[in-house]
């Protein structure tokens, strides 16, 4: 009885720790690189209503940087959206993940 209900709080345990995290929350990714990305790409792209335009980025992937392209998507009303950025930190260069925020 006592192993029974080791597994059955062991696994509720397990479930709640997969819970997912909220897709607006603010993510700042751990990469650090020690000189800055290529200037910002100018991507032209004509007005489509209802939508909002996710502007592309430097990635950084373990050997320089690559850029990703821009992309249409719903925007989320009541919130606007704050693009992916590098930002100096000391001598390196800290990457921030775009996100919406109110």
């Amino acid at each position: 009885m006592k192993f029974l209900k080791s597994i059955t709080l062991a696994a509720a345990f397990a479930a709640g720790a997969m819970l997912a995290v909220p897709a607006f929350a603010h993510v700042a990714v751990g990469i650090s690189v020690g000189f800055p990305p290529p200037a910002q790409r100018v991507e032209r792209v004509a007005v489509w209503p209802g939508h909002a335009w996710i502007p592309g980025y430097w990635r950084w992937n373990g050997a320089s940087h690559v850029w990703v392209a821009g992309y249409w998507t719903h925007p989320r009303p009541g919130y606007r959206y704050v693009p992916a950025h590098w930002v100096r930190t000391g001598p390196a260069w800290r990457f921030h993940a775009g996100y919406w925020v109110r």
